[in-house]
Order: C-alpha cells, then sequence, then structure tokens
C-alpha cells in the first residue's frame, strides 16, 4: 500500500501491550488526565494550546460546513492493552512527497520510563517503511530530552546534526537532528 491508500482510512497497528489508533471523542476522559500537564511541554517547543488543555475542543468543529481535504498525516492515540487508556500520541506528519516525513510523539509522565514510547515508535518505524513508500522518517529534539535521544537511538535513529539556537516549533533551543533512513531500517 501506499500512503494515499491511508487518506481516509487510517491503520489501526497492535504491539504486545499498545493499540495505536485514531483518537475518538470517547479518548476526551482520558486526554484530560495527562495533556494539560505542564510538564508534558518542557521540551515540545512550545506550551500547551487550547485544544490542549481543554482536549474536547479538539472535537469542535468552528466550521462545520467546509468540506476539507482528506489528510495524509498519521496521528494516533497510544493506548495500553492492560487499561485500555489512551497514555500518549504518536505521529507521522509534514509528509513531503510521499518520501520522508517527521515522526513525534508524547506520553502520559505516568507511563514515562517504561517502554512503551519505544515499543510504539518501534511499531511506527515498521508501519511506516513496510506499508508505505516513505525513504526517511527524521525529527527534532530539545538537546536537554536525553530520554526522547535514548527513544530515538533504541529505534535506530541516528543523530545527524545539530542546530544551535534554533526555533523547534516556537522555542528558540539547541535541538539535535535526527534520522533514519529504509536503507538503514533494512540493513543495506
Amino acid at each position: 500500500m501506499v500512503i494515499k491508500d491511508y487518506l481516509i482510512d487510517k491503520p489501526i497497528l497492535n504491539t504486545d501491550n499498545l493499540i495505536l489508533r485514531p483518537i475518538t471523542v470517547n479518548d476526551i476522559s482520558d486526554l484530560e488526565e495527562w495533556l494539560p500537564d505542564s510538564e508534558l511541554y518542557t521540551y515540545w517547543g512550545r506550551s500547551a494550546n487550547k485544544n490542549e488543555l481543554e482536549p474536547k475542543l479538539r472535537f469542535d468543529d468552528p466550521r462545520p460546513n467546509i468540506k476539507r481535504k482528506p489528510n495524509p498525516d498519521f496521528v494516533w492515540g497510544i493506548v495500553l492493552k492492560s487499561n485500555m487508556k489512551v497514555i500518549g500520541e504518536i505521529y507521522v506528519i509534514n509528509i513531503e512527497n510521499n518520501r520522508m516525513a517527521k515522526v513525534a510523539y508524547r506520553v502520559s509522565k505516568q507511563y514515562w520510563g517504561k517502554g512503551f514510547t519505544t515499543e510504539a515508535l518501534k511499531c511506527v518505524v515498521e508501519f511506516s517503511f513496510e506499508e508505505t513508500e516513505l525513504q526517511k522518517l527524521w525529527t527534532d529534539v530539545d538537546t536537554r530530552n536525553i530520554a526522547s535521544c535514548r527513544v530515538l537511538e533504541k529505534c535506530g535513529f541516528m543523530r545527524e546534526g545539530m542546530i544551535r539556537q534554533g526555533k523547534m516549533n516556537l522555542t528558540f533551543c539547541d535541538y539535535y537532528l535526527y534520522g533514519l533512513l529504509r536503507d538503514d531500517y533494512y540493513g543495506k
């Protein structure tokens, strides 16, 4: 399959401990537990926006009569199988020419350090390279976010460089660029 095959129906992915699936209105109470937590935004490159402070706003369409094009981005809720709660989100976004895309993730502080982010990212990498035509995944990460750097490296990403006092989202900071090529994934 190719990215255009997923424009309407986004896939549901499974790992040993997780389900990665689109977030729905039924997930609002789970999101309210962790998404507004200011600590989650320490290295996010910006503070929480209105839809993150009040997750129910995410589902309010301010212009319901506008016909929107299907979005190629993938946004999954990270659902913990043991309690079926949405404990985080993981993204494949900013898809360029169906060739490369940015990955991003965030997980409830309650679940940090338990391996769930690594498990989710490995699953997304596998999906991206085995089920789409993407050739490269990349991301930027604040140099102070050591835990996120470790997650990326465990998943095969290589540090490709550092931007000094660059703009990462809405914040100026030092940040690393990480990348993973399809050829790296397949060991070529």
